[in-house]
């Protein structure tokens, strides 16, 4: 036992340097958060029985894996933030852009608690997901399916909105 933990502690920082080089634009937390995950999927599903040949290249195979689910994820995910810049970069008004802010807010009525939740939480408090996962009991995937759901809600009531005026 005494190996397994002294290999996962040697090799850890290698791991988030592996994801972080995989994932340029995301923060030191993202990686450690993708790193953990891996980990704790590993001795959760642990089969004693099904022995692993290369205990270091299965690893690495599943921190690929799961940094190409968290980027399939990502690609529908949309921030508010970047859709309020973006849309700051089209509108020489200020007060298209208030008007769009409170679309934004308008369609966030829509939401249900659970989704609007994480969208203020991720988007508005800082939050990452992992620490909301810790603080709310929730699994990771969870909130990003949360999120996902709540922004697709969001871009709808703006179309909506838009195909009104």
């Amino acid at each position: 036992m005494n190996k397994i933990v002294e290999f996962f502690k040697t090799e850890y920082k290698k791991w988030i340097g592996y994801v972080r080089k995989l994932i340029d634009d995301t923060a030191e937390r993202d990686a450690e958060d993708v790193v953990q995950d891996v980990i704790l999927h590993i001795f959760d599903r642990a089969d004693i029985g099904a022995p692993i040949e290369n205990l270091s290249a299965y690893i690495y195979q599943s921190l690929r894996n799961r940094v190409v689910d968290l980027l399939r994820k990502r690609k529908d995910i949309l921030s508010l933030s970047e859709a309020i810049l973006a849309s700051s970069m089209d509108t020489a008004d200020e007060f298209e852009k208030r008007e769009l802010q409170e679309k934004i807010f308008q369609a966030m009525d829509y939401l249900n608690d659970e989704e609007r939740a994480v969208v203020i939480a991720t988007e508005f408090d800082g939050g990452s997901f992992r620490e909301l996962s810790d603080a709310w009991g929730v699994p990771i995937g969870t909130l990003l399916a949360r999120k996902s759901r709540a922004l697709k809600k969001i871009r709808q009531k703006l179309t909506e909105s838009v195909k009104l005026s």
